[in-house]
């Protein structure tokens, strides 16, 4: 065995390394990713979003833009041919063309070698790999120490990616049945599989609520903390203009977890506004609220918005200080729209 390859600190100073690349700008760097939730929430309805995304270009979560097409893999091993292509029919996808590419099933020992071979067969050409669910490949642990084997497995999955640059891998996972206090804890099974991930990624979306909030944590990329919808179609969407502004409406979703969605759409788009908002552009950015004047006195009652003066309402967060009569506030002007692999 040779010894340990060392480098000094001034040598390492003078190098230079290319920019972080991003899957997905601000929330997904290169290398691999966890996508972690609960069954029956959505997320093989987000990687699939993800997939049609990224093969097609365009925008991610409606808003993200992630540059020219490239060529991804869908390892769809809890879904068959008919509920894919219904699912792709309801987002409403349209013409799609061989980047995106799926399998079924694997047989026992195939996922290291077939998700290697795609990774090297594009490889210049920044490959995604999407493998759907971790729980579909993971080997039993038998007497091996659980830990060690978790984060062995993992780490085998990273390398297919690390071999390439450029390259990544998605994989979706399923979070423990009791709640945790810590996201990352949220993960099932061992610290050594969130451990041997670059990012990790939770989704949070309660029973029969369209709203989800998305934990963020990475090596290399920022922490954070994105408010996101789910349509009927199954599109998710950043919920938000922006990252800065899904992240924003993430505070606002868990401050105001008692509150129904009528209430909290109405907190949201109050919060657009910081400097104020007045009722009547409210009830054009709100048409499917008819009790609005009802709701607007709750939300000021409740101290989740602040009502600046009569029919005029800002954040409770905003820095605006009610004035006096003889002084009037700055009312930004708003733009409405029209109508085996793994060895022992």
């Amino acid at each position: 065995m040779s010894a340990p390859k060392m480098f000094g600190a001034d040598w390492l100073m003078q190098q230079e390394f290319p920019p972080l690349q991003y899957v997905v700008p601000g929330i997904i760097p290169e290398g691999m990713s966890l996508l972690v939730a609960a069954p029956k929430i959505g997320k093989s309805w987000m990687v699939l979003g993800l997939g049609i995304t990224l093969s097609q270009g365009g925008d991610a979560f409606g808003v993200l833009p992630v540059g020219s097409p490239r060529p991804v893999l869908y390892l769809a091993l809890e879904d068959g041919h008919r509920r894919l292509q219904s699912r792709i029919h309801s987002m409403g996808a349209g013409r799609l063309d061989a980047r995106l590419q799926f399998v079924t099933e694997l047989q026992p020992g195939q996922v290291l070698r077939t998700i290697s071979n795609y990774i090297n067969a594009f490889a210049g050409s920044d490959p995604v790999v999407i493998l759907d669910t971790l729980g579909k490949v993971m080997p039993p642990a038998g007497n091996s120490n659980a830990y060690a084997h978790d984060y062995k497995v993992l780490s085998e999955l990273k390398a297919t990616c690390d071999a390439v640059p450029g390259s990544s891998l998605l994989i979706v996972h399923h979070t423990r049945k009791s709640d945790a206090g810590d996201f990352l804890d949220a993960v099932s099974g061992t610290q050594g599989i969130a451990g041997a991930a670059d990012s990790v990624l939770v989704l949070r979306r309660e029973r029969l609520e369209k709203r989800a909030i998305l934990n963020v944590t990475s090596r290399d990329a920022a922490e954070g903390e994105y408010a996101l919808t789910m349509s009927e179609s199954g599109v998710w969407t950043l919920d938000g203009e922006s990252l800065e502004q899904a992240q924003n409406n993430a505070r606002i979703v868990k401050a105001n977890k008692s509150v129904g969605e009528p209430m909290l759409e109405l907190i949201e788009t109050v919060n657009r506004f910081p400097e104020g908002i007045k009722a009547g552009a409210l009830r054009q950015l709100l048409p499917g609220q008819p009790n609005l004047n009802e709701y607007l006195r709750r939300a000021v009652e409740a101290e989740r918005i602040r009502k600046l003066e009569r029919g005029l309402y800002a954040p409770v967060t905003s820095g605006t200080l009610r004035l006096s009569g003889s002084e009037s506030h700055n009312i930004p002007q708003i733009s409405l729209p029209l109508e085996s692999d793994f060895a022992a």
